[in-house]
């Protein structure tokens, strides 16, 4: 087995030139093949919501929710940098609320480091959550805890006053001590300048090729979740279909009664 990815594999990543590969998890089967496969980083995303518990948003997912879905992928995974993403209001009221379910992810989830959503207003958290040593993943351009403040799930970054405010904010982040960050749904060109002025790595989805990582949900590269069709989506696999398929002929072998066979019956 190749050796354990820890934050300063990923920085070092960066200052190589490696290009860093990264995927969502929600449950132990699927943390252990991707950890398996070679993927540097597996996030256990509040992503869960849409794909595992079938919600619209990822804003109803609780903190016990994750903090599941964390242990469970952490059994599996024991190569990869595990990231577990904070979800909705379980950091934005105050640092101290921040700081107590952030250890929780740590002691309880067995996470590795956290995700938050959010630019420089989120920095004096960051500031302290680093400070006790918790590593922290920084999250802009589309950031899906703030859909109904953006009104859908559009291109962030367009405008050139949107831009300069991104940049402002990743290099707040970087300063408050991120380790990376995530950009999502921004123009090519946007994330470039962003990648190549910091030290730090990003990590895109939906932001082009100049990212120094690439990160997209397990369900859509695997054709899992065939419900939203997003473009940067590239699908490595239909197990959607092939699924249906299996559960088709399943069925109709039972009803034809070719389901036990005598070598499948005791």
């Amino acid at each position: 087995m190749n050796k354990k990815v820890r934050v300063s594999t990923i920085l070092k990543k960066k200052a190589d030139g490696i290009k860093i590969t990264a995927l969502t998890a929600y449950d132990y089967t699927f943390g252990y093949l991707i950890d398996e496969a070679g993927v540097d980083l597996i996030l256990v995303g509040d992503s869960c919501g849409n794909v595992c518990a079938g919600h619209e948003t990822t804003l109803p997912v609780t903190v016990d929710e994750m903090i599941y879905h964390t242990r469970s992928v952490r059994r599996g995974v024991k190569r990869a940098l595990l990231v577990a993403d904070m979800p909705f209001m379980s950091y934005q009221e105050t640092i101290e609320q921040a700081l107590h379910n952030a250890g929780r992810f740590m002691k309880e989830g067995r996470a590795e480091a956290v995700k938050m959503e959010g630019g420089a207003h989120i920095c004096p958290t960051v500031r302290k959550m680093v400070e006790v040593g918790i590593p922290v993943m920084g999250h802009l351009g589309f950031t899906p805890q703030s859909v109904h403040e953006f009104g859908g799930y559009r291109v962030r970054g367009k405008d050139e006053q949107e831009a300069d405010r991104m940049k402002n904010d990743a290099f707040a982040l970087q300063d408050a001590g991120i380790f990376s960050l995530v950009l999502e749904k921004v123009p090519s060109k946007l994330a470039k300048d962003i990648s190549e002025s910091l030290k730090i790595p990003t990590i895109g989805i939906g932001a082009g090729l100049f990212c120094d990582g690439q990160i997209l949900v397990s369900y859509d590269l695997f054709g899992l979740y065939d419900k939203m069709n997003f473009k940067f989506v590239r699908r490595y696999a239909n197990l959607a279909d092939e699924i249906r398929t299996a559960v088709k002929n399943y069925c109709d072998d039972i009803k034809n009664s070719d389901f036990p066979s005598q070598d499948e019956s005791y």
